[in-house]
């Protein structure tokens, strides 16, 4: 009987892998990774310092021990180069693996930051625990980071930097942070919340050389100015890893395209986390993920099992002013009604018939989270 073979040993993967357990203690499982499959909760690089944890602290168990644990086959340092569906079969770096579910758990990966100059090379990205390890090492000894990018890992690393002490330029093409996610005045009040703690703003610009100097790195921005810093971060967002499931015929657009089984365009082949763009939806936060792998469970067991989401707000973890946001659904009408107050921002969604279909909260508000959730889902 060939396995359940699962490529990807990120918190997909292994969450995946943990369900399939829970329901199924003996169908053959193997997971395959291309770095040393520790078990580690990849939102947790983004306020690590905080937390004063190293790279190796935020480990949570070996791939050995996680193989043991769940009665599954755990590769390490192997890289699928092909999916052959016709013949149900994977190629890596280590040989051929026959499977009878395939699931492609691939995560994403950072978008270039497309800057010239002598120290572009030197640009670090967090995006696993390895990357994680490197920006440790680089911030030792030093006092000014600059970030690329003001969406959700910017602010959560800027926030993370200013409390530990560095000295943080964060430099975003947006008027105002997560502009994506956030009305302005929630955006503009999460801005100077990290602004008073130290973070220093560049909206409405972007990057575009570093050169590497005596005592560090000159960054060069769009109108000109310059930012020194002593470490340089590119957090601009995230690029779901398709090229693999396109190589292979898979249909993927922004990501590779399931339907609510997670059934991707061929047969026996499922995608999920990260990677995956589920009926036109690409949500890379833990709690989709973790609905997915329950669902995924069921359906690789023997019971198939759509993926049904329920509301799900995305904390950003931004002590300074917390943020929860869960966003109207795409092309949605109506608008926001904003209040503000000395302590926090309460933005509602609501239709043209005054019925809620989002929200932002921030500081003191968010409290009001759950109470929300229940009126979107009623």
């Amino acid at each position: 009987m060939h396995p359940i073979v699962i490529v990807g040993s990120g918190l997909a993967g292994y969450t995946l892998l943990k369900e399939i357990r829970k329901r199924d203690a003996a169908t053959p499982v193997t997971l395959v990774t291309a770095d040393d499959g520790a078990f580690y909760s990849k939102p947790n690089l983004s306020n690590a310092l905080t937390a004063g944890k190293t790279a190796a602290a935020l480990a949570g168990a070996s791939a050995e021990k996680m193989a043991t644990d769940q009665n599954a086959t755990v590769l390490t340092h192997t890289r699928v180069t092909a999916i052959d569906p016709q013949r149900q079969r994977i190629h890596t770096d280590g040989g051929e693996l026959e499977y009878s579910k395939l699931v492609l758990a691939l995560g994403a990966d950072p978008f270039p930051h497309g800057l010239s100059g002598s120290g572009a090379g030197d640009v670090l990205a967090v995006n696993d625990l390895a990357d994680y390890a490197a920006f440790r090492s680089a911030l030792d000894g030093k006092k000014r980071v600059t970030v690329l990018g003001g969406g959700l890992i910017g602010c959560e690393f800027a926030n993370d930097l200013v409390h530990a002490g560095f000295a943080v330029d964060v430099v975003h093409l947006g008027a105002w942070p997560l502009e994506r996610l956030l009305p302005v005045e929630a955006g503009q009040r999460l801005a100077d919340s990290l602004a008073a703690l130290g973070v220093h703003w560049h909206f409405g610009r972007t990057g575009k050389s570093v050169d590497a100097i005596a005592d560090g790195y000159r960054v060069v921005l769009d109108n000109g100015d310059v930012v020194e810093a002593d470490v340089v971060l590119s957090a601009i967002g995230l690029r779901p890893r398709t090229q693999l499931a396109q190589a292979a015929g898979i249909p993927a657009g922004r990501g590779i395209q399931t339907n609510r089984l997670l059934e991707t365009g061929v047969n026996n082949v499922y995608a999920m986390g990260d990677c995956a763009e589920v009926e036109g939806l690409n949500l890379p936060y833990v709690q989709p993920l973790m609905v997915q792998a329950r669902a995924l469970a069921a359906t690789l067991t023997g019971t198939p099992t759509p993926v049904a989401y329920p509301a799900m707000p995305v904390m950003v973890k931004t002590p300074a002013h917390p943020v929860a946001v869960l966003p109207p659904k795409i092309g949605a009408s109506g608008g926001w009604k904003v209040e503000c107050s000395d302590t926090g921002v309460c933005a509602l969604h609501t239709d043209d018939a005054g019925r809620l279909q989002g929200f932002v909260l921030t500081g003191s508000e968010t409290g009001r989270r759950n109470t929300l959730v229940k009126e979107l889902a009623a």
